[in-house]
């Protein structure tokens, strides 16, 4: 609406190259840099900027503060600049990203251009803090629609047997749903449970080719899958509204997390269910995989040594370099434990002085330097297969007189009825011949340097700064945990959290239904365990099974009563978990 161009700073590459394609789609002209471009990719989008031929531009927050970037925004017409995940601006927030903090600078480039910060997910300290880190002026608004969801009903059990309820859910409820699990090989192996016990279900990871990825979520969003497991690497971008529920079989790492999965159900506005199952080795999990996430802040410095030595680097130089990242012969060269040696990278990455970029973001990327008249005398002057090739790539792919536009050599293998192999040769002989600029995509992943080496004892991440950041993760666990623990509605206890105040409880969680004055009258535990012993003289039958037959019945006194039938050989356990008599 307003006349110039909306810098949009974001911190996931991912999400960025997403909402850029979906505002192609709506023929919107936009782009983004990140690290991983080349200069030359960086200097063409900085010139359409310039020149008015991009109406929004997606940038990452390292990028901010870089001598290239600041010369090219100064001299663009710039009309708004949005905060995208604000949150990361605040020590206070729940991804605190220190490049964030150079957002600020930039404004006295374009001090008429407004700004405006978008979170999901802020406490009242980060909200505040937002505004004084991005020098609001005086009189600046705060929009805040309430976190309450009243369709959303949250529930917590605490569950020895998460697949067995996380099944029974799925059946029960229906639809669409998301099952959240914190490994990657997880994803599969719950899927495949859930494909055996009959419900078509996708799974999604990080790690998957793209081809998989992007075939797992469209099976979902189309209901071929309507269940889909994944890592907390899905979600970011995709709204689908008749989500009926999320089961998280893993405890999130803060209340913030765990609102915003939570919150991909029932966006259509009719009832949708959150589930956390949880047990005490995910409780013992949750305070291990803290520990491990936060080495220590001499070690994170010797790591940062050696990643610099490994690719020799000297002090100050460095910046915008590309290398092959082997993590494991990295680690073997300087002796570190593989995982701590990751979660130090990703403190050095969250500094903004490395980016390690999932070597499945890495794609093929093509330009057309030339004019269509130079085009069109090359297509008739060369073989058929090459202007053959060259044709189908500008149908296929829109924008490449403008842009590095990512390509797939398997997929214009596949039109063109010849080997990936040959495409890419042809590809490499064109680049050679000044008709197309072809950056081919790495076999393996990059480490990316996004600032220059600097020494170890001047690195930003001070220890009274690495220490803020790990207590205030500490206290947001310890909120998760009360989440757990509270008996209080489970709305409430959310909104209290995000600085909301509620006296009316939702109705809708498991604290409310099990102490609403409308339920059953309680079954004594005599009377239930003459029901079970009935039911099971008649078939052996698991605990779901007996559920099912038992309506109305308090799951927890279920099993109590079971263990108890159990220890005094009333009943007993086969091989397929049933009880019988």
């Amino acid at each position: 609406m307003l006349d110039g161009l909306c810098i949009v700073v974001s911190p996931l590459v991912s999400l960025m190259k997403d909402q850029v394609q979906q505002l192609h789609d709506r023929g919107i002209k936009a782009s983004c840099i990140y690290s991983g471009l080349t200069p030359t990719e960086q200097e063409i989008i900085f010139n359409r900027c310039i020149n008015n031929k991009i109406k929004i531009l997606y940038v990452s927050p390292e990028r901010l503060k870089q001598r290239v970037f600041i010369e090219h925004f100064r001299r663009m017409k710039v009309s708004l600049i949005a905060v995208d995940e604000a949150h990361c601006i605040s020590q206070w927030g729940y991804d605190f990203r220190p490049p964030y903090l150079d957002i600020a600078r930039i404004r006295i480039y374009h001090q008429q251009a407004p700004i405006i910060a978008l979170t999901a997910t802020a406490t009242p300290a980060v909200v505040t803090d937002i505004q004084h880190q991005l020098l609001f002026r005086p009189g600046s608004q705060l929009f805040q629609a309430s976190f309450y969801r009243p369709n959303l009903a949250y529930m917590a059990f605490h569950e020895s047997d998460k697949e067995g309820r996380m099944l029974r859910i799925a059946r029960h409820i229906g639809g669409s749903g998301i099952i959240y699990v914190r490994n990657r090989r997880r994803t599969r192996q719950v899927a495949e449970y859930l494909v055996r016990c009959g419900i078509p279900t996708a799974y999604y990871h990080a790690g998957l080719d793209p081809k998989e990825r992007d075939m797992a979520q469209l099976r979902w969003m189309k209901g071929d899958a309507p269940v889909i497991v994944a890592t907390n690497a899905f979600g970011m971008g995709i709204d689908k509204p008749d989500v009926r529920f999320v089961i998280h079989l893993d405890i999130p790492s803060s209340v913030e997390a765990y609102f915003q999965e939570a919150g991909r159900a029932g966006r259509d506005g009719n009832k949708a269910y959150a589930v956390l199952l949880y047990d005490n080795n995910d409780i013992e999990n949750l305070h291990r995989n803290f520990d491990s996430t936060y080495p220590t802040p001499l070690f994170i410095s010797n790591v940062y040594k050696a990643i610099c030595n490994y690719y020799r680097l000297p002090i100050g130089s460095g910046e915008d370099c590309q290398f092959d990242f082997d993590i494991e012969a990295l680690c073997a060269t300087y002796n570190f434990n593989v995982v701590e040696f990751f979660n130090a990278a990703r403190f050095l990455e969250r500094e903004g002085l490395i980016s390690l970029p999932d070597r499945t973001d890495a794609e093929s990327r093509v330009l057309v330097p030339i004019s269509r008249d130079e085009v069109y005398r090359f297509q008739v002057s060369q073989e058929a297969r090459y202007a053959n090739l060259l044709t189908l790539m500008l149908r296929m792919y829109g924008g490449l007189f403008t842009d590095f536009m990512p390509i797939s050599e398997r997929a214009l293998a596949r039109r063109l009825f010849l080997d990936e192999e040959q495409v890419i040769n042809m590809l490499h002989h064109m680049d050679a011949l000044k008709i197309i600029q072809y950056k081919a995509k790495s076999p393996k992943p990059q480490i990316i340097f996004t600032a220059p080496r600097v020494n170890v004892d001047r690195l930003p991440l001070t220890e009274s700064k690495y220490n803020l950041i790990k207590q205030q993760a500490a206290q947001r666990l310890e909120a998760m945990l009360h989440y757990l623990d509270s008996e209080e509605c489970r709305s409430i206890t959310l909104l209290q959290y995000f600085g909301e105040q509620s006296q009316h409880p939702c109705g809708l969680c498991d604290h409310c239904l099990h102490c609403h004055t409308g339920s059953p009258a309680p079954v004594s535990e005599d009377a239930l365990r003459s029901q079970i012993l009935a039911l099971l003289s008649q078939q052996p039958l698991r605990a779901d099974q007996l559920l099912e037959k038992i309506p109305n019945i308090d799951e927890r006194m279920l099993r109590s009563v079971l263990r108890l039938l159990v220890d005094q050989r009333a009943v007993s356990v086969n091989q397929a978990l049933q009880f019988f008599v």
